[in-house]
């Protein structure tokens, strides 16, 4: 059985980084850590949207939110981040809770005179549904909603952790990112870092068995999502994302720059894009380096999976899910929360 096999692990110690906040979450719910040898550790990784917002986009909604005819659009755990000094809820001025991008659609036919702004984050998974949104923006002549873009690649940041040589030994693949993306996807980065990456569901057999395929340790890529994810994924989706957006350099929370790995809309359709007053879009200018509003705020070491939610002094004392310090603690699918919450 998986489990005989794993709690009687006695090799080498591995590093095994789910990417995914929702595996993080799915791995406390089923228990998945008490099936485990000592010698197997599970970390998290930078595949939460919001754990990797850095603060300037949230004082930059803050702005917009408070600009006459202006209102902000976004979804809920938003909210709660904190920004330099401020999150949205508490920051006055007009903020709307939304459920989906196209909820700006009616809002904005209702009300031609508000600028709706939508702040738009999100991996591979939702960039096609916001570019949607922008679509059928412009099949109905709706001239008065903006993107402010904070969306970004998961993939590209699953790069960037081999490339800068964090202590990973394999990787379990964010599922529902994969089925976007396709499991081929992974192929360069198995065959350019001779790692496991393993394409797992969300059931407790599903992670079971990706973790016992990471733990064998053969480079390569495996399928065990064949159910949802296809070798080569979602192609409309793609193609979508690929006619209203294009990669450029962007910020990560806890990562700093890195490149090709923010999607920003194209310039034939940048009518449809806050203007930042330099051309960038909303994640694409801040520096590469923004400091925490608290120093000893640890999330972007959580992200990395260099240390464990409960290893930041903050954690469950001044930093809990209503009155968060750091974005891991508001995210369902942050580390911090899940950590807290299980």
């Amino acid at each position: 059985m998986e489990s005989d096999f794993l709690k009687n692990y006695d090799g080498s110690a591995l590093r095994i980084m789910e990417v995914c906040g929702t595996h993080t979450a799915a791995i406390f719910k089923s228990g998945i850590r008490s099936f485990l040898s000592p010698k197997i550790k599970l970390v998290s990784g930078p595949g939460c949207p919001v754990c990797v917002t850095v603060p300037s986009y949230i004082d930059r909604c803050i702005e917009i939110c408070r600009l006459p005819d202006h209102e902000l659009l976004c979804f809920g755990d938003l909210l709660k981040i904190p920004g330099t000094e401020k999150t949205l809820s508490g920051a006055g001025g007009r903020v709307r809770m939304v459920w989906s991008p196209f909820d700006a659609l009616a809002l904005a036919e209702k009300d031609p005179e508000t600028v709706f702004v939508v702040a738009a984050i999100g991996f591979e998974t939702t960039i096609p549904a916001f570019a949607l949104l922008i679509e059928e923006a412009k099949a109905r002549g709706v001239k008065n909603i903006k993107l402010l873009s904070s969306l970004k690649s998961a993939l590209k940041a699953i790069e960037w952790v081999c490339e800068t040589g964090e202590n990973i030994d394999a990787f379990l693949c964010p599922g529902h990112v994969s089925v976007i993306t396709g499991s081929d996807a992974y192929i360069p980065l198995a065959e350019k870092y001779g790692k496991p990456f393993v394409v797992a569901g969300f059931e407790g057999e599903h992670l079971l068995s990706a973790i016992r395929a990471a733990v064998e340790g053969k480079p390569g890529v495996r399928n065990l999502y064949p159910e949802a994810v296809s070798a080569e994924g979602n192609v409309k989706a793609r193609e979508i994302t690929k006619k209203y957006f294009e990669p450029r350099d962007t910020v990560w929370r806890g990562l700093g720059i890195v490149p090709d790995s923010g999607y920003c809309l194209r310039e034939e359709y940048r009518e449809f894009e806050v203007n930042q007053g330099d051309g960038s879009c909303g994640a694409c200018s801040p520096a590469p380096q923004e400091p925490s509003p608290i120093s000893s705020c640890r999330c972007g070491d959580v992200i990395l999976g260099r240390i464990d939610p409960d290893d930041c002094p903050l954690f469950g004392h001044e930093c809990t899910p209503t009155g968060a310090v750091g974005p891991c603690m508001v995210s369902a699918e942050g580390a911090c929360g899940v950590w807290y919450r299980g």
